[in-house]
């Protein structure tokens, strides 16, 4: 027989989804009666879309936003008929008949997509959709001036049916940035130019800005898998990956021993180290290198060198050796060493270490057994 995948795994990265529903829900109460979708595109920040959607459906999550189409047809396979998925890309050019088909929602983001999906909608029925205007990024979404001119005639079809207008804050993390209060009053007056339309500007950060900026619909992402939506502030999400690293290799080096590519790191003194397998293809980023660090046997270590593309290396000598040995795990992420802090570490933030976790890794999944969405 082989071996369990786990044992020859090269790391193993534990994801706790009860602790993303417990999150959920923690938000879910903070704007009720507000609706509190969820945002698992980019496979459920990396963590799984698929489980984390059910988990969170049968919870009783009713909408879940994705990036890409093909994010939403893996999604829609996996809910059942009473959730909503959401594209917030919208519909590519000549993609439209496959939304309808797949009883996917859009959101609409410009002139040339609302004639698309008007288009595909004429053949067939009403379709739903949503509508996305830009009030402070000049990223995706309508313009003002767009939105001035085309808003009484999209009130007026009866081809598309508004199930919600969307924006987003650009500086939300930044809760004294006189942005917030200016998009905020742009979108309230935009709402009042499609009256009944649900209303959805907060997402993970947004939420912490107050009621003002919740409207009908919240869209949290990040929150939902332990990035701290309060940056600066103590952070009120539960932690929900843990990623240990197994190590390949023990040895002993002596004082000007250089370590790793570029010789970028030379031992002051002798010590032992721990070489894991763990590096930039695995999501532990290249920018961690010289500042990163481990923990094992309760022992806080440092990564020394550069990371590279397989490998990273630990300054192991103040560990037990009965611990560190080839074959065991350095934890890389964990209760006292979050995506937050290996962000700050990284010169990043919490939602791409989130993302670049590499598929290598071994996962466990806790807390959803018996999970399934219900209507």
């Amino acid at each position: 027989m082989g071996i369990d995948p786990a044992d020859r795994a090269p790391g193993v990265l534990d994801i706790d989804v009860a602790g993303i529903v417990a999150n959920w829900r923690f938000l879910a109460r903070r704007v009720a009666p507000v609706e509190c979708a969820a945002v698992v595109k980019a496979d459920g920040y990396g963590l799984g879309a698929s489980v984390v959607a059910k988990a969170l459906a049968a919870a009783g999550c009713r909408q879940f936003f994705v990036a890409t189409l093909d994010e939403a047809l893996t999604l829609r396979a996996a809910l059942s008929e009473c959730r909503e998925v959401i594209v917030l890309n919208g519909p590519v050019p000549g993609s439209g008949g496959e939304f309808a088909s797949s009883r996917v929602v859009p959101v609409l983001n410009d002139p040339g997509q609302i004639a698309e999906w008007q288009s595909v909608a004429r053949g067939c029925r009403p379709l739903p959709a949503m509508l996305h205007v830009d009030t402070g990024m000049a990223r995706l979404g309508l313009t003002m001036g767009e939105f001035a001119r085309l808003t009484d005639e999209l009130c007026r079809w009866r081809t598309i049916r508004w199930q919600g207008l969307l924006s987003h804050l650009a500086c939300a993390d930044e809760p004294d940035h006189p942005l917030n209060r200016e998009q905020r009053a742009r979108f309230a007056a935009l709402r009042g130019r499609m009256t009944g339309v649900p209303a959805s500007l907060a997402a993970s950060c947004g939420i912490f800005l107050g009621r003002d900026y919740h409207f009908d619909l919240v869209r949290p992402g990040a929150a939902l898998y332990g990035v701290n939506p309060q940056p600066g502030r103590p952070n009120p999400m539960r932690q929900i990956v843990r990623l240990k690293a197994r190590i390949l290799q023990i040895r002993d080096v002596d004082a000007g021993q250089p370590v790793g590519y570029g010789a970028t790191h030379v031992m002051a003194t002798a010590g032992r180290l721990a070489t894991v397998a763990a590096g930039y293809a695995d999501g532990w980023m290249r920018s961690l290198s010289r500042r990163g660090s481990g923990l094992i046997g309760g022992v806080r270590v440092p990564l020394l060198g550069r990371v590279s593309m397989d490998l990273a290396v630990f300054d192991v000598s103040a560990a037990d050796p009965s611990i560190a040995r080839p074959g065991g795990f350095i934890e890389l992420l964990g209760n006292d060493y979050g995506v937050d802090a290996a962000a700050a570490d990284a010169g990043t933030i919490g939602y791409e270490i989130l993302t670049a976790l590499g598929r290598r890794y071994h996962r466990i999944y806790r807390g959803a057994e018996c999970l399934s969405p219900t209507c």
